[in-house]
């Protein structure tokens, strides 16, 4: 924001030096960018200082919301102007009518109608206001709706009114076919064409587009020499709708910049009438009669319990009540002492409408830190602090991202909304449709994702495509998984569970041995299983369930050839998503004491022709129970296939087995009952023959 001191002064008497008045500025939240010494057209010089306004400040961005910062920080009285200016005896709605179609985006709409003016030149006075801050002159009716948002920070338009179709003014949606396809185009001020599409709001007449609202206007209704009639709109457009339209055009200015932080709702009515107090003094004409105003009132702001002992327990100091009182009303809120007994020490503070940020206790708080001055907290000052320890969840976070990234895998961040190619290219969790936004947060988004994996291959395909990185991803995030429509009671709602999703290009068992890798990094104890599914996306009897006990963790599989391809990925992909509740649930993040045998271990290898359907989680199943707790450790080696020597469907596993004793040596006797009676578990269970 660019603040000319000789502007700033008309509305606050500037008792600070320059330098003074900058370090007054940066201690309470506005920072001093630079400043520059300007010789303006008059000959006169004027400094300009450049504030960088945080997004949540939009009342900053006028010179008189600066000027209130300015009067609460020296203590000085702010000089708002007073509006004269005299009205016809005709009405503004008898010549204009105004039809709100999208109040979704556009809260409020006013509009005042000005005949007979005269369009020329500004006076000179106004033009070294404008040229100081780097706005362009263009005329006198122009330049004062560009002043006074100068002013006090809220954008205006004027409109040519003879080029109104049906001297009716249309806020509503932008037109479109039943494809969603544009089928309006507005050439705006800067004489370019930009689509209109329905997420767009426009300020249209009876027959076409006038104006893009909140953004630009549009080159039709735009005023020049021969006009002699003019609308001036102010209105508060909502700056979500403002931001989408913006970015999606390409196309930024003051006023858009200015809607996207919020405007004073309660000053609309008092920027319209202020441009219509300059433009009768500068270019003559008549205001008809009364504004239309599509807003029966302005929203009232609720009040906030300020309690004094808060204050000191939040900064560490003590502000007397007066003090707070006169730094409350300074900044232009309501605030009363409570003089009920029980409530004594409390101030009930009621925010302007144009501090939007202002909501809660805490934000009081911080007002009366920053203007009373952060140099008033000694570094000593006594602030109670209280301990506090991070959650189970954010705990078991914090090891698995330790795993992933010593795996080789880059944490990725992706949007929760997805397009639809995305989300209709596979879902291991559900077949339900997915939950979808009335109105897309990002273009074409309006599905809540049900996996996190199509957004990661997209992420792969994406570094492949720019720099020819097979990027082996992984995300925490959110997933959202629609309700069974038969459910009942809670289980009807939707469900937003926490989800762990990688993605690669290693083997299958390259990432299931990353999956096992982390399982016992969390200590979660137990076999893992796995359990053959079938479901669009991945290759046919590529996809597994993993299952601990009888509870589905995750899925683990290869993706389908085809998608891969529309991707423009070679190579096979292997992705794997994991419930993150499910794994905090089975967790055992604090490592547990175990004894330590002091007797030697008897480590033997065993051979067996099993079933080519016998899988090795279903195998070390039976090994486990059919041992006793002195099996102490269970690990696989390999497979050996001969159809010749062992038959048709038949394969070899060879595994080994570690034997100890928490009590005493054991013998090789012990080791080979341990031994007969895994294999004779083996052989009734599940056909096996021991290999001798």
């Amino acid at each position: 924001m660019l603040v000319s001191w000789k502007w700033l002064s008309r509305y606050v008497d500037l008792t600070l030096s320059h330098d003074e008045l900058v370090d007054r500025f940066s201690l309470s939240g506005l920072n001093h960018e630079e400043s520059n010494t300007v010789t303006l057209d008059s000959g006169a010089e004027d400094i300009i200082i450049d504030l960088e306004v945080t997004s949540n400040r939009g009342d900053c961005l006028g010179h008189i919301g600066v000027a209130r910062e300015v009067g609460v920080l020296t203590n000085q009285p702010l000089k708002i102007p007073t509006i004269e200016f005299q009205e016809s005896a005709r009405k503004a709605s008898d010549c204009l009518t105004v039809r709100n179609e999208f109040e979704q985006a556009c809260p409020r709409y006013t509009a005042r109608v000005i005949e007979g003016v005269r369009v020329g030149r500004s006076p000179q006075w106004m033009q070294d206001a404008l040229k100081s801050i780097g706005i362009g002159i263009v005329n006198n009716i122009v330049d004062v709706t560009n002043y006074v948002m100068m002013e006090c920070g809220q954008p205006l338009h004027a409109f040519d009114a003879d080029q109104i179709d049906g001297d009716t003014i249309v806020i509503r949606p932008g037109k479109t076919d039943a494809k969603g396809k544009s089928q309006e185009v507005l050439e705006a001020i800067d004489h370019r064409k930009y689509e209109l599409n329905a997420d767009t709001c426009v300020i249209a007449d009876a027959s076409s587009p006038l104006a893009i609202a909140g953004v630009m206007g549009g080159a039709i209704s735009e005023v020049s020499e021969t006009t002699t009639r003019i609308v001036i709109e102010a209105a508060d457009f909502v700056p979500l709708s403002v931001r989408r339209t913006a970015r999606r055009l390409k196309l930024h200015s003051p006023s858009s910049f200015r809607f996207e932080r919020r405007v004073d709702p309660a000053g609309i009515d008092w920027a319209s009438r202020r441009a219509c107090q300059l433009i009768t003094e500068i270019a003559g004409g008549t205001v008809l009669t009364g504004a239309i105003d599509t807003a029966d009132s302005v929203p009232t702001r609720e009040p906030i319990t300020l309690r004094l002992s808060q204050i000191e327990r939040v900064l560490g100091i003590a502000i007397d009540a007066a003090t707070i009182h006169k730094i409350l009303v300074g900044l232009g809120c309501r605030a009363e002492i409570s003089r009920d007994a029980e409530s004594a020490n409390t101030i009930d503070c009621v925010p302007p409408t144009w501090r939007h940020d202002l909501t809660r206790e805490i934000d009081l708080i911080e007002e009366l830190a920053r203007i009373n001055g952060y140099d008033k907290i000694p570094e000593t000052a006594p602030i109670p602090v209280t301990p506090s320890s991070k959650r189970t969840f954010d705990s078991a976070m914090q090891r698995l991202r330790g795993v992933m990234t010593a795996a080789g895998f880059s944490e990725a961040m992706t949007p929760s909304l997805v397009v639809e190619k995305l989300d209709t290219s596979l879902s291991p969790w559900t077949d339900r449709p997915a939950l979808q936004t009335r109105t897309a947060m990002l273009e074409g988004s309006k599905r809540l994702r049900r996996t996190l994996i199509p957004s990661l291959l997209q992420s792969r395909a994406a570094n492949w495509a720019s720099a020819s990185i097979n990027a082996d991803l992984f995300e925490i995030a959110h997933a959202y998984l629609p309700a069974d429509e038969n459910a009942t009671g809670e289980d009807a709602l939707p469900a937003e569970t926490y989800h762990v999703a990688m993605i690669g290009g290693e083997d299958f068992f390259g990432v299931k041995g990353v999956i096992e890798t982390l399982l016992g990094r969390m200590g979660i104890e137990g076999d893992l299983r796995v359990e053959s599914v079938d479901r669009d996306g991945f290759a046919p009897g590529g996809l597994v369930a993993l299952k601990l006990s009888d509870e589905t963790i995750g899925y683990l599989g290869i993706l389908d050839e085809k998608l891969i391809s529309s991707w423009k990925l070679s190579g096979p992909v292997i992705a794997a998503e994991l419930s993150a509740d499910v794994l905090v649930q089975h967790s055992q993040l604090v490592p547990q004491q175990r004894q330590v045998s002091a007797f030697p271990a008897i480590k033997r290898d065993l051979n067996l022709v099993l079933p080519e359907s016998i899988r090795w989680d279903g195998l070390s199943s039976v090994i486990r129970s059919a041992a006793d707790e002195r099996l102490t450790s269970l690990s696989y080696q390999e497979t050996y296939r001969n159809e010749k020597v062992d038959g048709p469907d038949r394969k070899r596993v060879l595994f080994s087995m570690e034997l100890q004793s928490l009590t005493e040596t054991l013998s090789g006797n012990d080791a080979d009952e341990i031994v007969e009676s895994v294999v004779t578990r083996c052989e009734k269970e599940l056909g096996a023959v021991l290999m001798r």
